[in-house]
């Protein structure tokens, strides 16, 4: 047979459809599936032959409906892959699979599914890509097919199945604060955030379900609960949507989704500081996460936002107050320095705030004499680590633990133990522009009945406009003003580089508001905070 050509129908409904691999110049092999009647057990690399006999083998059978456990042998862990392929056939309800390999890239081996699903009388069609990789048996020699459930379907994990039946949520129609429809075809970050709405508010939308074939989460496995909401792969029938109005702005998050695209691993959110309404999510990412709502990352010296309201209210300083910034600065035994090196002499610390001064920060540690404080000013004013925070769908909501010497040095300018994501930075930016703290929402608590989560006490008028002003002088004069230069109205901003272990390039970080938006933004290995993420915000603020 000829590389291209078909290969016969197996019982009556299966094929297999050889492409670039090439499999008919090796028929003569003994497959991997046959016994080895060698006494030597082979070792070394596999030949172009064994990866591809294994290949063919395995996908031969897994299509044409042989007893699982046959084809579970072909591979490195058989009865897990028995398992999952008496699924895919019998909850999934695939049938008809016709399996078209690709060019094998040394071991690996791509391939595409062209299937059918089929319930209660209902079928639709269902096409995607996977691949597989071979490998040598350990113990035996042989060629076989390195087990992971991503070979049957590539975001199928030990934690999700593919079940086919009656949608456990009716489908939503999503429209945002102006009625406008938000589908993740336009807005392709929205597509794991729309699932969960779903998920939650399908029902109370008015919606009924139809039937299709899933991507859930396996409760009896490890991991499930961590998993993201049903995801729709084939829809069999239809139901009726029910219709949910969000807080989005498709305006703000059309600008967000284009600002993104600009560079890899990039995430921002906006929010209205007056309400707390979310304007915005955006993800751009390899791995499809909502690192947006649900990240945990130093957020770098955006963090100093919080530090600078602990230091006001404790008045050890004031925007027009002088403060040291020497080139470097220690700790309980850990040392900090400037970037670059610098060093300011007699500046208020309104100058050190807008030049991100870590020295300035790192001083006065001693002078607040609690390493817990910044945790507790997070959590009393900014709403942050309390992991109360009902937005509508699933959040990370910050986190500053509780910590000593050194680290608790670290924290003060974003470092150490600190975890946040860009809504968490919003929040925090909004909470300043506001003077208190309004907790991020998605959908209406009315929908639902919930209860938002509060704050202990607000910022006092005076902690909150030196905080304005030092944040405006950043977005003019400081280390935000490149990327803030071409918004008018009452903007303010903070900048923020986080070094990661192992990481060459700090993450970029950026937090910022205009008038009664406020968004922030990080860029993985982006660098410093206004070079990266600070267009990403800016573009966002603009928009608004």
């Amino acid at each position: 047979m000829r590389s291209g050509a078909k290969t016969a129908v197996i019982g009556g409904v299966f094929l297999v459809v050889a492409g670039g691999v090439g499999y008919g110049a090796y028929t003569g092999l003994v497959g991997p599936g046959a016994p080895n009647t060698s006494a030597e057990v082979r070792t070394g690399p596999l030949t172009a032959e064994e990866v591809d006999g294994a290949a063919k083998e395995f996908l031969t059978q897994w299509a044409s409906g042989k007893d699982a456990s046959a084809v579970g042998q072909l591979t490195t862990d058989a009865t897990a892959a028995a398992s999952y392929i008496n699924s895919f056939r019998e909850e999934a309800r695939v049938t008809s699979p016709v399996i078209t390999p690709g060019v094998a890239v040394g071991t690996r081996v791509p391939f595409t599914v062209s299937a059918t699903v089929t319930f209660e009388g209902k079928s639709a069609p269902w096409e995607y890509g996977s691949e597989l990789t071979v490998v040598r048996g350990q113990t035996t020699g042989r060629p076989v097919v390195a087990w992971t459930p991503s070979v049957l379907y590539p975001k199928l994990t030990t934690a999700t199945r593919l079940v086919t039946g009656e949608a456990s949520a009716p489908q939503i129609d999503a429209v945002d604060r102006n009625g406008v429809e938000l589908t993740a075809e336009k807005y392709p970050s929205l597509g794991p955030i729309l699932n969960e709405l779903r998920e939650k508010y399908g029902k109370d939308a008015g919606g009924s379900p139809g039937i299709e074939l899933a991507l859930k989460a396996d409760e009896s496995a490890a991991g499930a609960a961590d998993q993201p909401a049903d995801q729709t792969l084939v829809q069999l029938a239809e139901g009726i949507p029910g219709k949910l109005t969000t807080t989005l702005d498709a305006t703000v998050q059309g600008a967000a989704e284009r600002s993104v695209k600009t560079f890899s691993e990039a995430s921002v959110a906006a929010v209205k500081p007056s309400t707390g309404e979310i304007l915005a999510i955006a993800n751009n990412r390899a791995d499809g996460f909502n690192a947006a709502m649900l990240g945990k990352q130093a957020p770098g010296s955006t963090m100093k936002i919080v530090t600078a309201a602990l230091l006001l209210e404790k008045g050890l300083i004031g925007a027009d107050k002088a403060a040291e910034c020497p080139k470097d600065a220690s700790y309980m035994g850990r040392g900090f320095t400037n970037l670059n090196g610098f060093s300011l002499d007699d500046q208020p610390f309104s100058t050190s705030f807008a030049r991100s001064c870590n020295t300035a920060f790192i001083k006065l540690i001693d002078d607040v004499g609690d390493d817990s404080a910044l945790g507790k000013e997070a959590a009393e004013v900014f709403g942050i680590g309390l992991d109360n925070w009902k937005t509508g769908v699933p959040t990370f909501d910050g986190s500053v633990p509780a910590t000593a010497g050194g680290e608790a040095a670290a924290q003060y300018i974003g470092q150490g133990t600190v975890q946040m994501n860009v809504l968490n930075m919003a929040s925090i930016t909004a909470t300043v522009k506001d003077g208190a703290f309004k907790q991020p929402v998605l959908v209406a608590p009315t929908l639902d009945n919930r209860q938002t989560a509060t704050a202990a006490r607000t910022l006092s008028p005076t902690v909150a406009q030196q905080l304005r002003r030092m944040m405006r002088i950043t977005a003019t004069s400081g280390t935000a003003a490149t990327a803030m230069s071409g918004l008018g109205g009452d903007k303010g901003a903070k900048t923020g580089s986080a070094e990661v272990d192992g990481q060459e390039t700090s993450n970029s970080w950026f937090a910022g508001y205009r008038d009664d938006l406020a968004a922030a933004a990080v860029v993985q290995a982006g660098g410093h905070g206004g070079d990266a993420a600070g267009p990403v915000v800016a573009a966002v603020l603009g928009a608004g």
